[in-house]
């Protein structure tokens, strides 16, 4: 075997496989392809000796409860996966209320229907998740692992866009319920307005009786220092009998802060369509419409398998993916097992060595406030790479 044929074959072993499945739509609302049978039964068996206001951070879901793919992905996806770019909208407002009532729509489109009782992988420590769409370029890495804190970092050079996420989710069950309560902040960022827009997240409640149902519940408040404009916003659901009268709604209004005005008010659901009403003369405008934005979404691809990092969650988790999608649920459980018990003897490992891990492309730092870390990531390079995996256009 002469040198040329010994370093294409040693490119070959190098080149890293990505199983990337269907983003997280309100096509998935209705879907059940990655239901095991007996799903119930199955949570309740799991669940049977774990107490009410038990923290679930650390717990580990056998395969058979997961989708094809990690929180890490799912955060982006909310990001990159989306039908009308609205991002570009709050760019290109003529005033600020308009660029404020776009990010409000953009800040609504992030949350997708989630399906009961399967639940994407938790990301490993060092994980990425590298993306482009158009303009847009997206990384996230997974800075820490207990507790479990997601770092993104997108940027859009031609609408002169930039957004910074610190996220990290506390689940407890509740008995009748697990809630998670997701902490950090997302921050928005138009450079040529010279405008930052400040945000938090709904909380995500999964529940078992009487109807089993997932849910986003809990406010939201959106602020722009700069304009003094701010947003309250409730995300509500079915009562506790399954009445649905407030299922999937979000409401609330946007005042000028300095004088405490209320300008808008905001009613709707975020699975169908939002609408602002100028209280000044009560004219509604619709700001958000989901079935235009988050339905029928195109599959990320890779462009070039070559540039992929062995730390993408798409490579770290090709081999559990390929067993949740064809139902080999032993393979996909043994894969995950692989994958988790490499987790724990890394950490291990640098336990015994005295050592912190450090993100590579993020800073993470953190204070204790109130008795809860209240965690801040830094992105390290300002200007961000085409991704080899890219969503079509």
């Amino acid at each position: 075997m002469n040198t040329k044929q010994v370093n294409e074959n040693e490119e070959e072993e190098e080149e890293l496989t990505a199983v990337l499945t269907s983003p997280l739509s309100l096509d998935f609302d209705t879907g059940d392809d990655y239901r095991a049978p007996n799903l119930i039964q199955r949570i309740f068996s799991l669940l049977k000796n774990v107490r009410p206001g038990s923290d679930l951070t650390r717990f580990s879901l056998p395969a058979i409860f997961n989708i094809p793919k990690s929180q890490l992905q799912c955060y982006g996806e909310s990001m990159y996966c989306v039908n009308d770019d609205i991002l570009s909208r709050c760019a290109h407002g003529e005033t600020p209320l308009e660029r404020f009532t776009s990010v409000i729509a953009w800040s609504i489109s992030m949350y997708r229907p989630l399906t009961f009782g399967v639940a994407p992988y938790n990301p490993v420590l060092g994980e990425t998740h590298h993306v482009s769409r158009g303009n847009l370029n997206v990384i996230l890495e997974q800075v820490s692992h207990h507790p479990p804190v997601s770092a993104l970092h997108a940027t859009n050079e031609k609408d002169n866009i930039e957004m910074i996420w610190c996220q990290y989710a506390v689940p407890k069950f509740q008995g009748t319920s697990i809630e998670t309560r997701v902490l950090g902040t997302r921050q928005l960022r138009l450079l040529n307005k010279g405008e930052t827009y400040v945000m938090n997240s709904p909380n995500l409640v999964i529940k078992f009786l009487p109807v089993p149902d997932v849910e986003w519940l809990g406010n939201v408040t959106i602020r722009c220092q700069e304009t003094g404009l701010e947003a309250e916003l409730c995300y509500k659901g079915s009562s506790f009998l399954g009445r649905k009268r407030n299922y999937r709604s979000v409401k609330g209004k946007i005042v000028s802060s300095p004088e405490m005005k209320t300008i808008y008010e905001i009613n709707g659901h975020w699975d169908r369509t939002v609408t602002v009403k100028d209280v000044s003369n009560g004219k509604m405008t619709v700001i958000y419409k989901a079935k235009d934005v988050i339905s029928s979404l195109k599959t990320p691809i890779v462009r070039d398998s070559k540039e992929l990092w062995a730390s993408e969650s798409a490579v770290i988790w090709a081999k559990v993916n390929k067993g949740i999608l064809s139902k080999s649920w032993d393979k996909a459980n043994d894969a995950k097992t692989t994958i988790e018990e490499k987790e724990r003897e890394l950490a291990r490992s640098r336990k015994l060595k005295d050592e912190t891990y450090v993100p590579k492309h993020f800073v993470l730092s953190g204070s204790k406030e109130t008795g809860e870390w209240v965690w801040e990531v830094k992105p390290k390079n300002i200007n961000l790479t085409a991704a080899p995996i890219v969503v079509p256009l």
